[in-house]
């Protein structure tokens, strides 16, 4: 019985790739880029068509979600208290003031749209998960940008004029000064709050059969008005964790400086925030920090960008000019 129920299952997956290919093939999905190699996404090679292109400047033209908001320099609580809150984790603590300069923070995660003005501007093929063509559509280009590496993110940040944010002071924006669990409070977090809690299957396929195999449950980045931080930014709890700055020391809380704390001076991993779509409540509070392989790519991990304030700058931002060459 058991491997009957396996055969028709490999058959039914053999019908929804044909059914696709099929389609893109004949000319009834729009193709934006055509990929070689398996359906695994690291056995990709993904590749511009001239359709896809032509397709791409067009979207490219789409409004970007790019506004920033400031954050003022001063003490807040970092890390977390376990008689506060129950689940925190032993890389969060201790719990203490730290102090940061004033900075400026993407007020939503990095787009797709965001993303591909950049891969254009720099002549990049496109990203793993526009694949198959159909599975790159307007609907999408307002969600976070995902797939990339913290090189990638970081390049993409310096190109931009600005830079990934500190630890300390993504974990700032997230909660502002009082030490609060979640960006909205103490109460916890439900799916009415925060993109969470999802199986890769769980997402709205729509009409593209393709986004159950690569494109996971994400939303648009400015969804729940409800749930943003006190400073306003939306998503610093669950969508896509993002990277930042830092090297990744699950002890460092224990030895961190008191005043604009920027991480270990080297190591292994790169520490990313947030938690993502398929994360628990516990795992997408924003005092949580976990580490990852820069080079690591996920469908769970995208990333937003900072700079210092303007005020202390004393100009704005340069124009994105240069060209990146992430490993």
């Amino acid at each position: 019985m058991m491997a009957k129920k396996i055969k028709i299952e490999v058959v039914l997956l053999g019908m929804v790739l044909g059914g696709i290919l099929s389609l893109a093939m004949s000319g009834s999905v729009p193709v934006f880029a055509v990929t070689q190699g398996g359906n695994d996404v690291a056995d990709t090679l993904p590749e511009w068509t001239p359709e896809g292109r032509k397709a791409a400047a067009r979207l490219a033209t789409l409004p970007p979600k790019d506004e920033m908001v400031l954050v003022p320099g001063g003490p807040f609580l970092m890390g977390s208290n376990r008689q506060v809150d129950r689940s925190a984790y032993p890389q969060e603590m201790p719990q203490r003031t730290v102090e940061v300069d004033a900075f400026e923070i993407d007020k939503y995660e990095v787009t797709t749209v965001q993303y591909l003005r950049y891969v254009l501007a720099n002549h990049l093929p496109p990203l793993v998960d526009w694949k198959w063509g159909g599975v790159f559509q307007e609907t999408m280009a307002n969600h976070p940008v995902m797939h990339l590496s913290w090189f990638e993110a970081d390049a993409y940040c310096k190109w931009a004029g600005k830079r990934l944010a500190t630890s300390a002071e993504w974990e700032k924006a997230a909660r502002g000064t009082d030490g609060r669990i979640y960006p909205w409070g103490n109460q916890p977090a439900g799916l009415s709050r925060a993109n969470f809690a999802r199986t890769g299957l769980s997402g709205p396929v729509r009409d593209r059969p393709e986004r159950v195999l690569l494109y996971p449950p994400i939303i648009s980045v400015d969804k729940y008005e409800n749930a943003v931080s006190p400073y306003g930014l939306f998503n610093m709890a669950g969508n896509v964790a993002e990277w930042t700055a830092d090297w990744y020391d699950p002890s460092y809380y224990k030895y961190a400086p008191n005043t604009n704390p920027k991480g270990p001076p080297h190591g292994s991993h790169k520490a990313f925030r947030g938690g993502g779509w398929g994360d628990s409540g516990p795992t997408v509070r924003p005092a949580q920090r976990n580490g990852a392989d820069p080079k690591t790519r996920m469908n769970w991990l995208g990333f937003r960008c900072a700079r210092d304030s303007v005020s202390d700058q004393g100009s704005l931002a340069p124009t994105p000019t240069a060209s990146p060459t992430p490993p």
